[in-house]
């Protein structure tokens, strides 16, 4: 009995290091970054604003070349949602010079009798070659090939490529932002805002608070640092030239097919001033909201979980042979970040583990290994760094949704933790699988289209 217990003691002792080393390395990490994006708006409040008013849509110049914007939308089972998402993008872009390409598979005829259903010329409709699901990426390819096709036949060429998903609800004064930024820049990134659903307060809220600070902050510090910035396949813009040159230098595919993340590698692929990409936050000043993508995210555990799984297989794994570590010490280090998702799920369960052995010992009335000087003062700088980072994530989400979202974000983060857990252990085998068979497929959620009263 007596080694049992010293057994228990010293796994619990070096659980509690090694969770607290790990926390302090990611809670470090993120402080960092807090600091980067409160100095750099502190900046722009006091010096830049100072002198400049803030920009709204209103403030943008007109374009110079006006042109028709070819939105991408690739589908597999939506039937659901995809008729409600044209509808009402349709009814959004009234009168503006846009084409919908929508791509569907030639086995999922629910989906595309609910493509068809909605009667607009418009509309274009992409059948790919391959039954599906192949992947997003391939999809995408397909619908590139017949824009192609189109601007050939019709005697036309797009002056931009967007991408939207089918749940997606956009913003009126989306197309003015692409057309009136994208001859300067090769790619153009919207906020994505998650919608709030009353019914998933707490796994669906808990993608509100992290797109608010993902798309609130770290994307802002990533453009400021001078690293890539990734695409979030929603709400953004690709100048034609630009994905032209990408599509030439990979056998006329823009989007590399084997990818279940094309959307974030593509965005990492683009280099030098000619395809320069931006982070666009503006505000509409005739409604008061920024000038983004809102949609529904996955409601329930078990679509959440699929969702960051293919997530963390095409970033964190995947995406460390793929996309590799070139660029600079900026670069690196937001690639660094985006790949620790596995480390981290390893220190939850250290973290987590070693809160349940301590309750255990303490109930059992076992002693435990003393911590040590070094070690408390190591979990006092956890303390701290953990109530800056609710702090951080508290104002985020309420200046977003207001102050009782923002304190629901509190303890969602406990919500966060244990997806993120279970979906890297489930990313971790569909890798070992790809290693051992070398197929991805596109591994999708269902998806709902709300009222658009909601947006």
């Amino acid at each position: 009995m007596g080694i049992f217990v010293t057994v228990l003691a010293t796994i619990q002792h070096e659980l509690v290091l090694m969770a607290a080393v790990g926390i302090a390395v990611i809670g470090i990490d993120d402080l960092i970054v807090d600091l980067i994006w409160v100095g750099r708006e502190l900046w722009r409040r006091y010096v830049v604003y100072a002198r400049h008013p803030r920009a709204t849509v209103s403030d943008l110049p007109p374009s110079t070349a006006p042109g028709t914007m070819a939105v991408f939308i690739p589908t597999w089972d939506e039937s659901e949602v995809i008729a409600a998402m044209l509808r009402n993008t349709l009814r959004t872009w009234h009168n503006q010079n846009v084409k919908l390409y929508v791509g569907c598979y030639p086995n999922d005829d629910a989906t595309f009798a609910a493509i068809r259903s909605v009667n607009d010329p418009a509309i274009r409709i992409v059948i790919c070659e391959t039954p599906g699901p192949t992947t997003k990426a391939d999809c995408l390819n397909a619908i590139w090939r017949t824009l192609a096709h189109d601007e050939v036949v019709h005697r036309f060429k797009a002056k931009a490529i967007i991408l939207h998903d089918a749940e997606d609800i956009v913003h009126p004064k989306e197309l003015i932002v692409f057309d009136r930024l994208i001859d300067r820049f090769g790619l153009i990134q919207l906020p994505v805002i998650p919608l709030l659903n009353p019914k998933s307060r707490w796994i669906g809220g808990h993608y509100m608070d992290e797109f608010c600070e993902a798309h609130g902050k770290d994307m802002v510090v990533r453009e400021a640092i001078g690293a890539r910035l990734p695409l979030a396949g929603v709400g953004c813009a690709i100048r034609r030239d630009t994905l032209l040159n990408i599509a030439r230098a990979n056998a006329g595919n823009p989007f590399d097919a084997t990818s279940l993340t094309e959307d974030y590698e593509f965005g990492l692929k683009l280099d030098g001033a000619a395809s320069r990409s931006v982070f666009v936050r503006l505000m509409d000043p005739e409604t008061g909201k920024t000038v983004a993508v809102r949609a529904h995210f996955p409601a329930t555990l078990n679509t959440a979980v699929r969702q960051k799984t293919r997530w963390i297989f095409g970033i964190a794994l995947a995406g460390w042979d793929r996309v590799g570590w070139s660029g600079g010490f900026a670069e690196h280090w937001m690639r660094l970040r985006d790949r620790r998702t596995l480390f981290a799920a390893i220190i939850l369960i250290s973290a987590y583990a070693s809160l349940l052995l301590t309750a255990l010992l303490a109930l059992c009335d076992i002693p435990m290994i003393g911590l040590g000087r070094g070690l408390s003062i190591l979990l006092g700088i956890n303390a701290l760094l953990l109530l800056w980072r609710m702090i951080i994530r508290i104002a985020f989400v309420s200046a977003e949704y207001g102050w009782k979202e923002g304190l629901f974000s509190g303890p969602r983060m406990i919500i966060s933790n244990i997806i993120a857990i279970m979906a890297a252990r489930r990313a971790v085998f569909q890798y070992l699988l790809f290693l051992r068979y070398g197929k991805t497929t596109w591994d999708k959620t269902s998806h709902a289209f709300p009222d658009v009263t909601d947006a």
